[in-house]
């Protein structure tokens, strides 16, 4: 609880997803990096009275500033899978040309991690045309090869 008998609130998103287009990167007048991202996250539903197993996807407008609006426009392309952290925001507007009263929710993303899986986008190493190593050194540890853990793992209490 706060000072004032508040309870606490918790705004927090976290995806993993594919990325549907190219990033939507503008720079304000100040020099500013945005980044919009069209993130799909996908889930198979069951109907349990039908039997029937279908596929949903949900598409979520991720927008980044700054240093990550920076990294999506060099490493983030369509078809890239994405890891975001962030907080959800609610914007509405009136279109001048309509007078329409328009409303958008967006993930207010503060981390953005470009994950292994997906057809777009090359490893940063592979990005400035260096040895296939380099690109390597940058894979996480798969079934097949495993990481070394530190000696004072066995330590733990869990």
């Amino acid at each position: 609880m706060t000072k004032k008998g508040r309870q606490e609130m918790v705004n927090k998103v976290i995806l993993i997803g594919y990325v549907g287009g190219e990033p939507e990167v503008r720079a304000l007048e100040t020099g500013v990096k945005m980044a919009r991202l069209r993130v799909a996250t996908s889930e198979r539903i069951y109907n349990s009275a039908t039997g029937e197993r279908r596929d949903h996807t949900e598409w979520h407008t991720v927008v980044v500033w700054r240093g990550p609006a920076d990294f999506a426009e060099r490493y983030i392309r369509k078809g890239s899978q994405v890891y975001v952290e962030g907080k959800l925001r609610s914007r509405e507007w009136t279109e001048e040309a309509t007078g329409n009263r328009r409303y958008a929710v967006e993930i207010l993303g503060e981390e953005l991690r470009l994950l292994g899986g997906g057809s777009g986008g090359q490893r940063e190493g592979q990005r400035r045309g260096e040895p296939e190593k380099a690109a390597e050194s940058l894979e996480k540890p798969t079934a097949e090869k495993p990481a070394a853990l530190p000696a004072e793992a066995d330590d733990l209490p869990f």
